[in-house]
């Protein structure tokens, strides 16, 4: 690496560092996402394109592609379950890297349905990077280059260090959606623990009971039937301390809830 790419490479990374911190929104997380990917591209030599390949429950998906033509390979990849990015996702060398040297030449037998498709593109080398070993989500970065042969230790090395970034970005979101279900879980179980308190004159312990057993006998889980219970409520537009004309008595809340 020469000294302007490593001032460069430099640059980059706390540009990244700086924006990542500064985001707030899953609209910005994605903007994040996608000035790292074009900051690979751009710092990475030889890569002309690139975007992140994401894979939950078997299903690969493209994000922050640098293009539509890149969102369309990636995706090919995910289909026919071959590729560079299909291999880094599941089963990648120990530093997580996969590298095409050229998919118009011997990689072409290595992934003999896409590299055709990839060709035809424009693309004749790629590099992918695993980002996520654990969980239900996996991804990769993916670099595209037009030349064959362009992706070497030094470009192995760039690419690991944008994958760092992008992968403790898509952790933290990751943890931000399961925290942000939790907490709203947490608000709907507990207004219709309020609900179940007014109507009935029990308590926070009794009221939870309450759910827990309507839930119990009726294998709904406890959101569903919190959320069911407030909607009833919603829905005939009752009035608080009027448990008839909601439909609801003790009976019917718990355990077992109308219309199970």
């Amino acid at each position: 690496m020469h000294p302007g790419q490593a001032d460069q490479l430099v640059v980059a990374l706390r540009r990244a560092a700086r924006t990542l911190l500064d985001r707030r929104s899953i609209r910005d997380l994605q903007q994040t996402l996608s000035e790292i990917v074009s900051a690979a591209v751009e710092t990475v030599p030889g890569a002309t394109a690139g975007g992140l390949s994401v894979t939950e429950d078997g299903i690969v998906d493209s994000r922050n592609p640098t293009s539509r033509g890149i969102s369309e390979l990636d995706r090919l990849q995910g289909e026919l379950h071959e590729g560079p990015c299909v291999t880094a996702l599941e089963s990648p060398a120990e530093d997580g890297a996969v590298i095409a040297e050229d998919l118009a030449g011997v990689d072409a037998q290595r992934w003999p349905r896409f590299a055709p498709a990839a060709v035809a593109a424009g693309y004749r080398s790629m590099l992918s990077t695993q980002l996520t070993t654990n969980g239900r989500m996996r991804a990769a970065l993916n670099l595209y280059a037009a030349e064959p042969g362009v992706f070497d230790s030094e470009a192995r090395q760039l690419a690991g260090l944008f994958g760092v970034q992008a992968a403790m970005l898509l952790h933290g979101s990751e943890q931000a959606v399961h925290l942000g279900r939790a907490v709203d879980s947490r608000d709907v179980i507990g207004q219709a623990k309020g609900v179940l308190m007014e109507r009935f004159g029990v308590d926070e312990t009794e009221a939870f009971q309450m759910l827990v057993e309507s839930s119990q006998s009726t294998n709904l889980k406890l959101i569903d039937v919190a959320r069911w219970l407030i909607g009833e409520v919603a829905r005939r537009g009752t009035h608080r301390g009027s448990a008839d004309a909601a439909g609801l008595d003790a009976s019917s809340v718990g355990p077992n809830p109308p219309g199970s």
